[in-house]
């Protein structure tokens, strides 16, 4: 099932996004111009709380919008257990 984010939502994940490219592309020229590695960890460790920041936005659009809101109870159910696949390896 397709599920289609907010034009608002979407503009606002796609900016954060954006700007971790922005970051990751920082700590690629970190590494090649030998910067310090407490420095470069520091990035990777933003950039990471970053994604996992758009991680925990989409989960919450799904759990309401593709599972609480769902007009079908059967597909409510499937969405439910595809969500729980996807964080079983999102924790791991």
């Amino acid at each position: 099932m397709k599920h289609v984010h907010p034009e608002k939502e979407k503009i606002a994940l796609v900016l954060r996004l954006r700007k971790i490219r922005g970051q990751v592309e920082a700590v690629e020229r970190m590494v090649t111009a030998d910067a310090d590695c407490a420095e470069i960890l520091n990035q990777v460790i933003s950039a990471r709380n970053a994604l996992k920041s758009v991680a925990e936005k989409i989960i919450h659009s799904h759990a309401h919008d593709c599972i609480e809101n769902v007009a079908d109870v059967a597909q409510g159910r499937r969405n439910l257990r595809s969500l729980i696949t996807v964080l079983e390896r999102y924790v791991n």
